[in-house]
């Protein structure tokens, strides 16, 4: 990557996203694009769209046109041909009946060999069901052949690398610090039902792993020490800390940050600053923040986009979009006539 962190190629790309709620248009054909390693901020008024945008980002809803790409790949856009899906499960079954039929009917089959076929039957109805459950990424490549699309959900951005902190706190508040970060691990975590069940030796060292990892998870946020302390009981901007070494466990590329700074005093708000630049220059993480502290936005961000009523108005360095009319317009209202 260039010295320039906006010459580098993008990370993530949305292509004139919308989104209506009714006769609400919350979100209208924003253009934006996330070029790797560096940070970006998306600010704006309260009501300017920011947070629906930020949720269509993460999967969390379904833009009304529109589509985002993350590393490349089409992640989120309306679902296509849904309906076809269920064809595509039954198919294999549905041939293995007809040619089981046809068979029994020509007297080719009979006895255990027809109480085989439709166990095979049985068996592929059944293994349909899981990866339609489990939705390998195979899977969906086939899908997406077949002009099937279905737009990704928060999990499925998580798993493409993705990780995301909420404006409000969303630690479990009674298990400890390790804890929280443990279950940020699991989308990583590669054991099965029999090592769970067995405690084998590949469940207890990838437990050892987890736990070393967390902890330095813990350090690398400054919350060495503090791993046994129930999160509940944590100071608040030790909280916010806590929350983004959760969202760092899952290993993203693309770390997304809901007002991180939101309820901090002067100086916790300085030592954040210095942990999202610390995690851009030591883990290369690329990111995107929302914040409403425009301190924050302008002392650390390598370009800025403004939404209001959902709509992009303007985008630039923090200099640039400091001086736009169109940006003063929208905080400070239009001058009297």
């Amino acid at each position: 990557m260039s010295g320039d962190p906006l010459s580098n190629p993008p990370i993530l790309i949305a292509d004139q996203v919308t989104r209506r709620f009714g006769g609400l248009v919350a979100v209208s054909k924003v253009d934006f694009t996330i070029p790797e390693g560096s940070i970006v901020s998306l600010i704006g008024p309260n009501g300017a769209g920011k947070t629906t945008f930020f949720n269509v980002l993460l999967g969390v809803i379904d833009p009304s046109d529109g589509a985002v790409e993350f590393k490349g790949r089409r992640m989120i856009a309306r679902p296509e041909r849904l309906g076809y899906e269920s064809l595509v499960w039954l198919l294999p079954a549905l041939l293995v009946g007809l040619l089981t039929f046809a068979l029994t009917e020509a007297g080719v089959l009979e006895g255990r060999f027809l109480a085989l076929a439709g166990l095979l039957v049985l068996m592929l109805l059944i293994g349909s069901l899981l990866l339609s459950i489990i939705r390998p990424v195979w899977y969906q490549k086939q899908l997406v052949r077949l002009g099937i699309f279905r737009s990704a959900r928060p999990n499925d951005m998580v798993e493409a690398g993705v990780g995301r902190t909420f404006q409000n706190i969303r630690l479990f508040k009674n298990m400890t610090a390790v804890e929280n970060i443990l279950v940020g691990q699991h989308v990583k975590l590669k054991g099965n039902l029999v090592d769970a069940l067995f405690n084998t030796r590949r469940a207890q060292a990838e437990e050892e792993r987890a736990e070393r990892r967390a902890e330095d998870l813990l350090a690398l946020v400054g919350l060495s020490g503090k791993g046994n302390e129930i999160a509940r009981n944590l100071p608040y901007g030790d909280q916010r800390r806590l929350e983004i070494a959760r969202a760092l466990a899952s290993d993203p590329k693309l770390l997304l940050l809901d007002e991180p700074a939101a309820g901090m005093n002067p100086k916790e708000t300085m030592n954040l600053v210095s942990l999202i630049s610390k995690l851009r220059s030591d883990l290369g993480l690329t990111i995107l923040l929302i914040e409403h502290d425009m301190k924050v936005v302008m002392g650390i961000s390598d370009r800025v986009t403004v939404l209001d009523h959902g709509e992009k108005i303007s985008e630039g360095t923090p200099d640039e979009v400091r001086r736009d009319p169109r940006v003063i317009e929208a905080y400070l209202g239009a001058p009297a006539v």
